[in-house]
Protein backbone atom coordinates (compact mmCIF):
# COMPACT_ATOMS: atom_id res chain seq x y z
CA UNK A 1 0.00 0.00 0.00
CA UNK A 2 1.52 3.26 -0.72
CA UNK A 3 2.39 5.46 2.31
CA UNK A 4 0.50 8.97 2.29
CA UNK A 5 1.42 12.09 4.42
CA UNK A 6 -1.42 10.39 6.70
CA UNK A 7 0.48 7.54 7.57
CA UNK A 8 3.65 9.41 7.83
CA UNK A 9 1.89 12.10 10.34
CA UNK A 10 0.42 8.97 12.34
CA UNK A 11 3.93 7.19 12.60
CA UNK A 12 5.28 10.84 13.84
CA UNK A 13 2.33 11.18 16.17
CA UNK A 14 2.81 7.90 17.78
CA UNK A 15 6.96 8.74 18.44
CA UNK A 16 6.48 12.16 19.38
CA UNK A 17 3.46 10.94 21.57
CA UNK A 18 6.35 7.81 23.39
CA UNK A 19 8.70 10.71 23.20
CA UNK A 20 8.71 12.06 27.34
CA UNK A 21 11.03 14.43 28.60
CA UNK A 22 14.20 12.88 29.32
CA UNK A 23 17.45 13.78 31.37
CA UNK A 24 20.44 14.93 29.46
CA UNK A 25 23.05 17.08 29.84
CA UNK A 26 23.05 18.08 26.62
CA UNK A 27 26.77 19.14 26.08
CA UNK A 28 29.41 17.33 27.97
CA UNK A 29 31.93 19.65 30.53
CA UNK A 30 34.81 20.31 27.85
CA UNK A 31 33.08 18.60 24.74
CA UNK A 32 34.78 20.08 20.87
CA UNK A 33 32.45 22.08 19.37
CA UNK A 34 32.23 21.00 15.37
CA UNK A 35 30.62 23.54 12.60
CA UNK A 36 29.35 20.86 11.16
CA UNK A 37 28.24 17.48 11.63
CA UNK A 38 26.19 15.14 9.69
CA UNK A 39 24.76 11.35 10.33
CA UNK A 40 22.89 9.23 8.20
CA UNK A 41 21.36 5.55 8.65
CA UNK A 42 20.35 5.19 12.05
CA UNK A 43 17.75 3.56 11.77
CA UNK A 44 15.87 4.43 14.08
CA UNK A 45 13.02 1.88 14.84
CA UNK A 46 15.15 -1.39 14.50
CA UNK A 47 16.79 -3.88 17.35
CA UNK A 48 20.03 -2.67 15.16
CA UNK A 49 20.21 0.46 15.72
CA UNK A 50 22.85 1.55 17.81
CA UNK A 51 20.75 4.33 19.82
CA UNK A 52 22.90 4.34 23.06
CA UNK A 53 26.21 4.73 21.38
CA UNK A 54 24.71 7.52 18.97
CA UNK A 55 22.93 9.63 21.95
CA UNK A 56 26.46 9.37 23.75
CA UNK A 57 28.08 10.98 20.59
CA UNK A 58 25.75 13.52 20.03
CA UNK A 59 26.23 14.61 23.20
CA UNK A 60 29.70 14.53 23.15
CA UNK A 61 30.00 16.57 19.52
CA UNK A 62 27.78 20.01 19.99
CA UNK A 63 27.47 21.66 16.70
CA UNK A 64 26.22 24.75 14.64
CA UNK A 65 24.27 22.51 12.13
CA UNK A 66 23.62 19.37 12.20
CA UNK A 67 22.98 17.23 8.58
CA UNK A 68 20.14 13.89 9.30
CA UNK A 69 21.42 12.48 5.80
CA UNK A 70 18.55 9.85 5.46
CA UNK A 71 17.25 6.91 6.63
CA UNK A 72 16.99 8.51 10.28
CA UNK A 73 13.72 6.47 11.03
CA UNK A 74 13.53 2.81 9.27
CA UNK A 75 9.89 2.94 8.03
CA UNK A 76 10.54 -0.37 6.31
CA UNK A 77 10.78 -2.25 9.46
CA UNK A 78 8.30 -0.17 11.35
CA UNK A 79 5.61 -1.16 8.79
CA UNK A 80 6.31 -4.98 9.81
CA UNK A 81 6.15 -4.15 13.21
CA UNK A 82 7.01 -1.55 16.01
CA UNK A 83 9.60 -1.19 17.49
CA UNK A 84 10.80 2.21 19.74
CA UNK A 85 12.43 1.79 22.79
CA UNK A 86 13.39 4.46 25.31
CA UNK A 87 16.42 4.86 24.01
CA UNK A 88 15.18 5.87 20.78
CA UNK A 89 12.72 8.42 22.02
CA UNK A 90 16.06 9.83 23.83
CA UNK A 91 17.60 10.30 19.95
CA UNK A 92 14.60 12.14 19.10
CA UNK A 93 14.42 14.25 21.69
CA UNK A 94 18.31 15.15 21.56
CA UNK A 95 17.71 16.46 18.06
CA UNK A 96 14.61 18.46 19.16
CA UNK A 97 16.48 20.04 22.05
CA UNK A 98 19.44 20.83 19.54
CA UNK A 99 16.70 22.97 17.03
CA UNK A 100 15.87 24.54 19.98
CA UNK A 101 18.84 25.73 21.24
CA UNK A 102 19.93 27.18 18.38
CA UNK A 103 21.81 24.23 16.31
CA UNK A 104 20.01 24.64 12.74
CA UNK A 105 19.53 20.61 12.28
CA UNK A 106 18.51 19.62 8.41
CA UNK A 107 16.56 16.51 7.63
CA UNK A 108 16.76 14.51 4.18
CA UNK A 109 14.79 11.80 3.86
CA UNK A 110 16.68 8.52 2.21
CA UNK A 111 14.63 5.49 0.96
CA UNK A 112 13.74 4.12 4.75
CA UNK A 113 11.98 7.06 5.85
CA UNK A 114 10.65 8.19 2.38
CA UNK A 115 7.36 8.54 4.34
CA UNK A 116 9.13 12.01 5.12
CA UNK A 117 9.10 13.10 1.60
CA UNK A 118 5.86 13.81 1.62
CA UNK A 119 6.52 16.63 4.40
CA UNK A 120 9.89 18.24 2.54
CA UNK A 121 9.26 22.10 3.02
CA UNK A 122 7.90 21.77 5.99
CA UNK A 123 9.41 21.98 9.84
CA UNK A 124 8.89 19.48 12.79
CA UNK A 125 10.01 21.05 15.93
CA UNK A 126 12.20 23.19 14.24
CA UNK A 127 13.97 20.70 12.33
CA UNK A 128 13.39 21.37 8.38
CA UNK A 129 12.75 18.52 5.91
CA UNK A 130 14.43 18.86 2.70
CA UNK A 131 14.72 17.17 -0.10
CA UNK A 132 18.50 17.83 -0.64
CA UNK A 133 20.57 20.33 0.61
CA UNK A 134 24.08 22.11 -0.28
CA UNK A 135 26.47 23.30 2.47
CA UNK A 136 29.11 25.90 2.71
CA UNK A 137 31.95 24.67 4.80
CA UNK A 138 33.94 27.67 6.41
CA UNK A 139 36.75 28.09 3.51
CA UNK A 140 33.90 27.85 0.98
CA UNK A 141 33.30 24.62 -0.68
CA UNK A 142 29.97 24.05 -1.63
CA UNK A 143 29.10 20.50 -0.56
CA UNK A 144 25.96 18.72 -1.93
CA UNK A 145 24.12 16.50 1.28
CA UNK A 146 22.19 13.78 -0.58
CA UNK A 147 20.77 10.22 0.78
CA UNK A 148 22.09 8.64 -2.04
CA UNK A 149 19.27 6.50 -3.43
CA UNK A 150 18.45 7.97 -6.29
CA UNK A 151 21.46 6.39 -7.47
CA UNK A 152 20.65 2.76 -6.50
CA UNK A 153 19.16 1.22 -9.45
CA UNK A 154 17.60 -1.50 -7.40
CA UNK A 155 15.42 1.08 -5.36
CA UNK A 156 14.12 3.13 -8.31
CA UNK A 157 13.88 -0.06 -11.17
CA UNK A 158 13.30 -3.31 -8.45
CA UNK A 159 12.07 -1.72 -5.01
CA UNK A 160 10.76 -5.73 -4.57
CA UNK A 161 14.85 -6.67 -4.52
CA UNK A 162 15.58 -3.85 -2.33
CA UNK A 163 12.81 -5.09 0.23
CA UNK A 164 14.48 -8.95 0.10
CA UNK A 165 18.14 -7.45 0.62
CA UNK A 166 16.24 -5.57 3.86
CA UNK A 167 15.53 -8.70 5.26
CA UNK A 168 18.39 -10.54 4.90
CA UNK A 169 20.47 -7.61 5.89
CA UNK A 170 18.36 -7.55 9.40
CA UNK A 171 19.02 -11.56 9.09
CA UNK A 172 22.61 -10.88 9.13
CA UNK A 173 22.47 -8.39 12.04
CA UNK A 174 21.05 -10.43 13.82
CA UNK A 175 23.48 -13.07 13.60
CA UNK A 176 26.52 -10.30 14.16
CA UNK A 177 24.13 -9.75 17.49
CA UNK A 178 25.04 -13.31 18.51
CA UNK A 179 28.28 -13.66 17.25
CA UNK A 180 29.96 -10.77 19.10
CA UNK A 181 27.70 -11.46 22.05
CA UNK A 182 29.92 -14.98 22.15
CA UNK A 183 33.26 -12.88 21.02
CA UNK A 184 32.71 -10.70 23.90
CA UNK A 185 32.64 -13.27 26.08
CA UNK A 186 35.84 -14.62 24.88
CA UNK A 187 37.34 -11.51 25.08
CA UNK A 188 37.54 -10.93 21.63
CA UNK A 189 36.74 -7.11 19.58
CA UNK A 190 33.28 -6.36 17.75
CA UNK A 191 33.67 -8.13 13.85
CA UNK A 192 31.06 -7.28 11.78
CA UNK A 193 29.32 -9.93 9.24
CA UNK A 194 27.60 -8.12 6.85
CA UNK A 195 30.61 -5.41 6.32
CA UNK A 196 32.89 -8.68 6.15
CA UNK A 197 30.99 -9.97 3.38
CA UNK A 198 30.42 -6.55 1.56
CA UNK A 199 33.91 -6.35 0.94
CA UNK A 200 34.82 -9.79 0.01
CA UNK A 201 31.76 -10.28 -2.63
CA UNK A 202 32.89 -8.85 -5.70
CA UNK A 203 29.50 -7.58 -6.87
CA UNK A 204 29.29 -5.73 -3.69
CA UNK A 205 32.37 -3.79 -3.76
CA UNK A 206 31.86 -3.01 -7.64
CA UNK A 207 28.06 -2.07 -6.55
CA UNK A 208 30.00 0.59 -4.01
CA UNK A 209 32.46 1.66 -6.63
CA UNK A 210 30.06 2.59 -9.26
CA UNK A 211 27.61 3.98 -6.38
CA UNK A 212 30.79 6.46 -5.67
CA UNK A 213 31.36 7.15 -9.17
CA UNK A 214 27.92 8.11 -10.04
CA UNK A 215 27.43 10.39 -7.06
CA UNK A 216 30.57 12.03 -7.27
CA UNK A 217 29.84 12.58 -11.44
CA UNK A 218 25.92 14.52 -10.52
CA UNK A 219 27.53 16.64 -7.47
CA UNK A 220 30.47 17.75 -10.72
CA UNK A 221 27.68 18.21 -12.88
CA UNK A 222 25.72 20.26 -10.49
CA UNK A 223 28.69 22.77 -9.91
CA UNK A 224 29.40 21.40 -6.28
CA UNK A 225 33.18 20.82 -5.02
CA UNK A 226 31.84 18.24 -3.11
CA UNK A 227 29.08 15.71 -2.35
CA UNK A 228 27.99 13.82 1.16
CA UNK A 229 26.22 10.94 1.30
CA UNK A 230 24.84 7.81 3.34
CA UNK A 231 22.93 4.98 2.06
CA UNK A 232 25.21 2.23 1.29
CA UNK A 233 26.82 2.16 5.07
CA UNK A 234 30.54 2.28 3.79
CA UNK A 235 31.88 5.33 5.11
CA UNK A 236 34.69 7.02 3.41
CA UNK A 237 36.44 10.32 2.04
CA UNK A 238 38.14 10.46 -1.13
CA UNK A 239 38.82 12.59 -4.13
CA UNK A 240 36.66 11.32 -7.47
CA UNK A 241 37.74 13.13 -10.48
CA UNK A 242 38.42 16.45 -8.38
CA UNK A 243 35.75 16.17 -6.76
CA UNK A 244 35.36 15.56 -2.36
CA UNK A 245 33.22 12.32 -1.61
CA UNK A 246 32.18 11.93 1.39
CA UNK A 247 29.91 9.03 2.84
CA UNK A 248 29.39 9.24 6.53
CA UNK A 249 28.59 5.63 7.10
CA UNK A 250 25.97 4.70 9.98
CA UNK A 251 25.17 3.93 13.24
CA UNK A 252 24.36 0.40 12.99
CA UNK A 253 27.59 -1.15 12.59
CA UNK A 254 30.58 1.39 11.71
CA UNK A 255 29.17 4.18 14.28
CA UNK A 256 30.69 6.90 11.97
CA UNK A 257 29.59 10.46 11.58
CA UNK A 258 31.07 13.27 8.83
CA UNK A 259 32.40 16.30 10.84
CA UNK A 260 33.48 19.75 9.71
CA UNK A 261 36.17 21.61 12.63
CA UNK A 262 35.67 25.58 12.40
CA UNK A 263 38.11 26.24 9.90
CA UNK A 264 36.63 24.07 6.76
CA UNK A 265 38.30 20.71 7.84
CA UNK A 266 36.43 17.90 7.46
CA UNK A 267 37.19 14.64 9.12
CA UNK A 268 34.95 10.99 9.38
CA UNK A 269 35.20 10.14 12.88
CA UNK A 270 34.52 6.73 14.42
CA UNK A 271 32.57 6.17 18.15
CA UNK A 272 34.71 3.62 20.02
CA UNK A 273 35.53 3.48 23.36
CA UNK A 274 33.24 6.43 24.63
CA UNK A 275 34.87 9.13 22.38
CA UNK A 276 34.83 9.91 18.52
CA UNK A 277 38.44 8.68 16.87
CA UNK A 278 39.32 9.96 13.93
CA UNK A 279 39.52 7.54 11.09
CA UNK A 280 42.53 6.42 8.80
CA UNK A 281 43.31 8.70 5.96
CA UNK A 282 39.99 10.61 6.88
CA UNK A 283 41.04 14.19 7.37
CA UNK A 284 41.03 16.70 4.42
CA UNK A 285 42.73 19.78 5.30
CA UNK A 286 40.91 22.91 3.36
CA UNK A 287 44.25 23.72 1.81
CA UNK A 288 44.21 19.70 0.19
CA UNK A 289 40.15 20.28 -0.71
Amino acid sequence: MKRTPDHASHWLGQITARSGPVYDPDEEKGARRYRAVFISDLHLGTPGCRAEDLLAFLKASPCDQLYLVGDIIDGWQLRRRWFWPQAHNDVVQKMLRAARKGCRVVFVPGNHDEFARGFIGHQFGGIEVVDEAVHTTADGKRLWVTHGDYFDGVIQYAKWLAYVGDNLYELALRLNRHLNHLRAKLGLPYWSLSAYLKLKVKKAVSFINDFEQAVAHEARKRGHQGVVCGHIHHAEIRDIDGVLYCNDGDWVESLTALVEHHDGQLELVRWTDGQARQTPESAVSPAAA
